[in-house]
């Protein structure tokens, strides 16, 4: 059986209004990764949660360091967590 995961993630950079969010979303959905991400306020900071399988969260993970092409990202801070299992889908929150 796989081993099912939950990570928390701050990203920081140059990670707003460079489509951090709409790529994590595709990066995750074809990873089979679900939960959500966000900007939060201070618009430089990228918030998110990953559920699923260990190795596909690690690679969203691994993407996230990096970002999308025009991304800057300065600090990846990762917590992981209980998995619980309750998203159905990857979303992006406003």
């Amino acid at each position: 059986m796989t081993e099912k995961i939950r990570a928390y993630l701050i990203v920081k950079g140059l990670v707003q209004g460079v489509y951090f969010r709409a790529n994590m979303k595709r990066v995750a959905e074809e990873h089979g990764v679900k939960g959500w991400v966000r900007n939060l306020p201070d618009g430089e900071t990228v918030e998110a949660i990953l559920e699923g399988d260990r190795s596909s969260v690690e690679k969203v993970i691994c993407w996230s360091l990096r970002g999308p092409p025009l991304a800057e990202v300065r600090e990846v801070h990762v917590r992981f967590e209980e998995y619980k299992g309750e998203f159905k889908t990857f979303t992006i929150r406003y």
